[in-house]
């Protein structure tokens, strides 16, 4: 009898893992361009924080994942047509996006923010800014909020054709300070000794989720679960600082398991209480 339940058990455990190897893989999309989120190996594929982070949430739900690499513009069009199961490029989740598609809670929170050459004093407020040169990437949404808030501030801005040309203007001091992402500006500061991450404007702040087709209801719940179990373990705030360079703060997304399923506040959350199954 006791070989017997010892032999059940055995076999439920392999059948598990065979099963899961027995469904499709699934199927996402980054912008392999939009370093360090994702971009080009010298083998041809892809790397980067968010290629690490869905590669290990497919594994923990017992799925093979394939990535693509393709143009940001057309990875929603490609996703609402079947071509894509998920998004795994980051996306900033909007009012008008939740209308249109399901959003995960966020892994990440995108911000603006401000870097500035090593030795420089610390901005402490956008007050500060005055009389200051500010550079960043040409048609970015940075360089439109930099446009926008230049007379009211009272600095001027310099535009640049790649966000690493308006790094540079700040270690060479033709630019007092840099305004990108917080994400791109952290890792900015790991390739460039000189430069340093600082000010966030943190009224900017927005979940970035993994967005899914509309009605792709039970795939999000468990997606979403693997991503707040790697919240739980640490696993994204590890990553977070191996690709950022410096840790996430303790009341940072890569740390924060937001009740509910989705984005709270947005269109498609769902608020019904649910704890992570890990």
């Amino acid at each position: 009898m006791r070989r017997g339940i010892l032999a059940a058990l055995l076999s439920m455990a392999l059948a598990g893992p065979a099963l899961a190897q027995g469904q499709p893989p699934l199927r996402c999309a980054v912008d392999g361009t939009f370093a360090p989120h994702a971009f080009p190996t010298l083998q041809g594929g892809v790397q980067g924080f968010n290629v690490d982070l869905f590669k290990e949430a497919a594994r923990r739900m017992g799925r093979e994942l394939t990535i693509d690499s393709a143009s940001f513009s057309g990875l929603i069009p490609a996703m609402n047509a079947g071509r894509y199961d998920f998004l795994c490029a980051p996306v900033t989740a909007t009012a008008e996006r939740a209308q249109s598609m399901l959003l995960t809670e966020g892994y990440l929170y995108t911000a603006f923010q401000f870097g500035i050459r090593r030795s420089t004093p610390p901005i402490t407020s956008l007050e500060e800014l005055r009389g200051k040169a500010i550079s960043v990437n040409k048609g970015s949404a940075y360089d439109a909020w930099a446009q926008q808030n230049a007379a009211r501030y009272g600095f001027t801005v310099q535009t640049y054709d790649t966000q690493p040309d308006a790094v540079q203007a700040v270690v060479s001091g033709r630019a007092y300070a840099n305004l990108g992402g917080n994400t791109t500006v952290r890792y900015a500061a790991t390739r460039t000794p000189q430069f340093v991450p600082d000010f966030v404007i943190r009224e900017t702040r927005a979940h970035w989720s993994a967005v899914l087709p509309m009605g792709a209801t039970a795939l999000r719940v468990e997606l979403e679960n693997a991503l707040e179990c790697m919240k739980k373990d640490g696993t994204i705030a590890r990553l977070s600082q191996q690709w950022f360079g410096t840790p996430p703060a303790a009341d940072d997304a890569e740390n924060t398991i937001f009740p509910g399923t989705g984005v709270p506040g947005m269109a498609g959350y769902d608020p019904t209480p649910r704890e992570p199954r890990c």
